[in-house]
């Protein structure tokens, strides 16, 4: 049986508060300007979108696909992601409601789940090309972080934008890596060549 009604309600009104408390005093990191009424809107529209997520079932049956490491490390400082589950057909995605992935809890629950923790958009590199950035996007009024190497088979150069609507990151809602997660012992992390999301 897929979550209740009330469950998703309540997801969502936390989620909400968390992506629409002030910058300043809620995270250190880059966020929106709570003066963008389109950066507000559009991240409101994610997190309603997204909070029947909570349950990775419904995720599943929507076609995000875990992929990529499991879980990776951040090899140039603190912190951590979760799980990828990636929809392709979002693939490109800058629309606050189509995210191109999911990431999930390193832990499961006691009914063995995991927990909805961010939201991601990821975006094709258009020449493949690291140097250069003319087609950086942007969403919530900040840029794509990027590019960057692919991290997994056959993933393209690319760009990508985080936004931690479902779990708090002490280095700010949009940054990268959690630096209140670590992945488990046993996990693989980044390495020098193949940098885990590539991001500083």
């Amino acid at each position: 049986m897929l979550v209740s009604t009330r469950t998703l309600a309540l997801a969502a009104a936390a989620a909400v508060a968390l992506a629409l408390a002030p910058a300043a005093s809620a995270v250190e990191g880059p966020a929106p300007d709570p003066r963008n009424r389109k950066a507000m809107r559009d991240m409101a529209t994610a997190i309603a979108v997204t909070a029947k997520y909570v349950d990775e079932r419904q995720a599943l049956k929507d076609g995000y696909v875990p992929h990529g490491e499991a879980c990776m490390n951040n090899p140039f400082g603190a912190g951590a992601m979760g799980y990828h589950y990636v929809k392709q057909a979002n693939w490109g995605s800058t629309d606050p409601a189509k995210p191109t992935a999911l990431l999930y809890s390193t832990e499961k629950d006691r009914h063995g789940r995991r927990t909805l923790q961010t939201v991601e958009w990821m975006a094709t590199d258009r020449d493949q090309d690291l140097k250069t950035a003319d087609d950086r996007p942007s969403m919530f009024g900040l840029p794509f972080d990027g590019p960057m190497p692919g991290h997994w088979a056959g993933m393209p150069k690319h760009y990508d934008l985080h936004m931690w609507a479902y779990k708090e990151n002490p280095a700010g809602r949009f940054h990268n890596w959690n630096t209140a997660l670590k992945c488990p012992k046993k996990t693989t992390t980044g390495t020098a060549t193949t940098p885990a999301h590539g991001h500083h």
